[in-house]
């Protein structure tokens, strides 16, 4: 049986641990606010109404095409394209290419950065391998002028978030979204998870301070990890909502 994305990719080791994908998670809910793309995601009402399911399904969808078999695989990507094309039918506009490739790219880069923040660096090579598991991805999507190495994927990345970025009005209410269905203290520990990813300019961006608090609680969530009670901090830390949802994302 041929796969989307093979056995032994390391994209399956990053997006077959839920630790790495709530990385992911986080980097990816900053990003969604402050693209110049959100007002797409606030059309439909689903984006306020529950954030952090929006954001999850997401996840979701990319994590069910890193493990799928081809053919499945590529049918989720066409179910993605149509549910796309129906918002867009119904606004009577079409969604911007640039905003799609942010979301790819965004994925790009919060897989690597998440699994070297909370595992080991990868090689270039690796860095490869996620960057063209993704562009197949984005080829699916009918998606043009994707990059083809990894160093022309940091130049293109850092040209998006200069032109796609901006603190909106809807950025900031995004944010007391996020407060609202977190609650204070889930809501702080995502903001200092953001610091820890984020790309410099996009952190100064919402104001961000440069260090986080959580810096030198890595080391102690590995070692628990390490230990097998990594699942005692996630029990405590985890939106009660999510917890089953979260638990299944683990595969390997």
């Amino acid at each position: 049986m041929e796969h989307f994305v093979d056995k032994d990719s390391i994209v399956r080791e990053i997006w077959g641990k839920s630790d790495t994908i709530l990385m992911v998670f986080a980097g990816a809910s900053a990003e969604f606010a402050l693209n110049k793309a959100v007002d797409w995601l606030y059309f439909t009402g689903k984006l306020p109404k529950d954030p952090l399911g929006r954001l999850l399904s997401t996840v979701n969808y990319a994590r069910a095409i890193v493990f799928s078999e081809k053919n499945a695989a590529i049918k989720a990507i066409d179910t993605i394209n149509s549910i796309h094309g129906s918002v867009e039918k119904s606004r009577g506009q079409n969604i911007p290419e640039w905003a799609y490739k942010d979301v790819l790219f965004m994925l790009i880069e919060y897989s690597i950065h998440s699994y070297e923040l909370l595992q080991r660096p990868l090689t270039v090579i690796e860095k490869q391998e996620v960057l063209n598991v993704f562009n197949n991805v984005g080829h699916r999507m009918k998606l043009e002028g994707l990059p083809l190495t990894y160093s022309d994927f940091l130049i293109e990345r850092k040209t998006h978030l200069s032109k796609n970025l901006n603190n909106s009005k809807l950025t900031k209410d995004l944010y007391r979204q996020y407060r609202k269905h977190l609650g204070f203290f889930r809501y702080r520990l995502l903001l200092e998870s953001q610091i820890l990813l984020l790309p410099d300019s996009v952190r100064q961006m919402l104001g961000l301070r440069k260090t986080s608090l959580l810096t030198p609680m890595v080391s102690v969530y590995k070692l628990f990890r390490s230990i097998k009670l990594d699942w005692m901090i996630k029990e405590i830390l985890l939106p009660p909502a999510y917890k089953q949802d979260i638990k299944r994302m683990n595969v390997i």
